[in-house]
């Protein structure tokens, strides 16, 4: 009977009163209003140039063969042809090897540079004579420019006559009494390594940065526990900094593979894309296409599949970390 009663007076209550939150709708849009021009703004500069490369990749578009038809005033094309300039990139054997020396070149260099920057910022995270100086050196690489720092590595390090590694080596062979050591051409022999290297280099403070910033975000009070109850150095990094570090690992795997999936300058400075086609990814690819072939159409449809490309990429690296991350949860 009691809980009848209970059920009853429940059904009779009366409906919650919604109290008024002492802001209005107007309200609310006029403490929005300032970040209205920053909004505009950025869908100005990234939506409006996407749209019209989406526009141009339908076009049969070639300067040196201009049509009767303008587009938008920015030049003649001659014909409307869909989705062909798409067949292309996806059929065009030069730009089916971009797409995998792209994909090669990000994974190659997004995956080295987090276990790199991730050792680095271990090692940082530690109190040791000289920490700042350390720091600040290990952030020097990332602070130089993309180009200056790609014919460094070109000119002082690679190169087989002058260059710091064969010194290197050549110094090696004669400590054991050779007259000199093997000449590399590492540019030539070793491209993709060469180029991956060079960015790996540049890439690594970068990571490290985020890296640290998680690791010096720790709870303290929960190490130390850990400390306490017996466990080692390497059981607190696998089951509590490990686990704590997902976010930041997420945050630097998706920058990274956004940041070099459009990288250019090293590719242009070390290799100009070769050997042959070695090391050409699709930003060089469409930059040929563009300015050799003078092809708007299929260079702007190259330039919309690398965006969405860049997309999926990012969004299955942040899948396949969670999902790792989940496995050692359960």
């Amino acid at each position: 009977m009691a809980t009848v009663a209970e059920t009853h007076q429940e059904e009779n209550a009366a409906p919650p009163v919604r109290r008024p939150t002492g802001i209005s709708r107007r309200s609310r849009w006029v403490r929005r209003a300032p970040l209205l021009p920053a909004l505009i703004f950025t869908i100005v500069i990234t939506q409006v140039p996407f749209l019209i490369t989406m526009g141009i990749s339908s076009l049969q578009w070639n300067p040196q063969k201009p049509g009767d038809k303008s587009f938008l005033g920015l030049g003649d094309y001659t014909s409307f042809v869909g989705f062909d300039n798409y067949k292309t990139v996806f059929t065009d054997e030069r730009l089916r090897s971009a797409v995998i020396n792209t994909i090669t070149l990000t994974v190659g260099t997004v995956a080295i540079s987090l276990l790199l920057g991730l050792g680095l910022a271990v090692l940082l995270d530690r109190k040791f004579p000289g920490r700042g100086l350390a720091r600040t050196l290990l952030i020097a690489p990332f602070l130089i420019m993309p180009v200056a720092s790609a014919l460094l590595w070109k000119h002082a390090l690679y190169n087989p006559t002058y260059g710091l590694f064969n010194g290197t080596i050549n110094a090696v062979w004669k400590l054991f009494g050779a007259d000199h050591g093997p000449t590399i051409d590492f540019v030539s022999s070793y491209p993709m390594p060469s180029v991956i290297a060079a960015l790996v280099w540049q890439w690594t403070p970068f990571m490290m940065l985020i890296l640290l910033a998680g690791l010096q975000a720790q709870p303290t009070d929960i190490l130390e526990a850990a400390r306490v109850d017996g466990a080692g150095g390497v059981k607190i990094f696998r089951y509590i900094t490990l686990p704590h570090m997902r976010q930041y690992i997420e945050l630097s795997t998706l920058l990274g593979a956004i940041y070099i999936v459009q990288q250019f300058d090293a590719v242009f400075s070390i290799t100009q894309g070769g050997p042959g086609s070695a090391t050409t990814n699709l930003p060089y690819e469409i930059y040929l296409t563009t300015f050799s072939k003078l092809e708007y159409g299929e260079a702007s449809a190259a330039g919309v599949v690398t965006v969405i490309g860049t997309i999926v990429v990012a969004t299955f690296a942040l899948r396949v970390v969670s999902s790792l991350f989940r496995e050692e949860h359960s």
